[in-house]
């Protein structure tokens, strides 16, 4: 069944550390492959709380958009619990070159564990079990980013991770069934500008120009979580009539049932 479950929704420091929504990462499961997409603090707790429960053991492969803590931080862990401590090598990690190399967030010593590791670039493509992805350009950020664009037999699936808004973003991730983005600011402000995060208005551009049959948003900040996500997903929605959901901890999507 192919289905994308979120383990977590938190964005920004507070959300994340004071854990008002969780940090947990995306679990996407496509064409009988499994892959966790930025495992953030909390990520084996969240795994083995879900219901069912997720097994690591079944993970095909890891992905790091980039190495900031909230989206980084149990990748070792996941390391260890998909390979069984080592005991079975398997799995791949997938990860920009600034997340393995200088101040690295993958340890050394885990990295013979897991069959393959792939250094995730600008243009990219890549395969994991039976699905294809790429990474069709490098975010604004504050460290090395990247989306990414899952391709499947039945979906096209795009993932806006953290980044300022550009417009070469609309032409990245087009012709996309599914858009996550992930929206950390509510209002486009002086505050908001300053960030390289989206804001409320950017996502709204983006899921107007694109026109998906479903934008997720999530990874939200202190502004979006008082603002009531549900709502705001509700109202664009009406606004550009596409449909829009806001994501919340242990969402679990059936994508037939969404599509269809």
């Amino acid at each position: 069944m192919d289905r994308i479950k979120f383990l977590g929704t938190a964005g920004a420091r507070f959300v994340v550390t004071k854990q008002i929504r969780s940090s947990g990462g995306i679990w996407i499961t496509l064409n009988d492959t499994n892959v966790l997409v930025d495992p953030g603090p909390g990520t084996l707790v969240k795994c083995a709380s879900s219901k069912p429960k997720l097994d690591p053991l079944t993970l095909d492969g890891i992905i790091l958009t980039h190495k900031h803590l909230d989206h980084s931080s149990d990748i070792n862990v996941m390391i260890e619990a998909m390979t069984e401590g080592g005991f079975k090598k398997r799995g791949e990690i997938f990860a920009p070159q600034d997340a393995l190399e200088d101040d690295p967030v993958v340890l050394k010593y885990l990295r013979d564990f897991v069959e393959r590791i792939h250094i995730l670039k600008q243009g990219g493509n890549y395969s994991l079990g039976n699905v294809n992805f790429y990474t069709p350009l490098k975010h604004v950020h504050g460290v090395e980013t990247y989306g990414i664009r899952f391709e499947s037999s039945k979906y096209k699936i795009s993932l806006i991770v953290d980044t300022k808004f550009f417009p070469e973003l609309i032409k990245a991730y087009s012709d996309s069934d599914i858009i996550i983005l992930n929206v950390v600011r509510h209002i486009r402000d002086k505050t908001s500008l300053k960030l390289d995060h989206l804001n409320l208005e950017d996502a709204k551009e983006l899921i107007q120009k694109i026109r998906p049959k479903l934008a997720i948003l999530t990874h939200f900040g202190m502004t979006m979580v008082k603002a009531k996500p549900w709502d705001l997903a509700e109202r664009l929605s009406s606004e550009i009539g596409l449909k829009v959901i806001s994501a919340r901890d242990g969402l679990n999507l059936e994508l037939e049932k969404e599509l269809n």
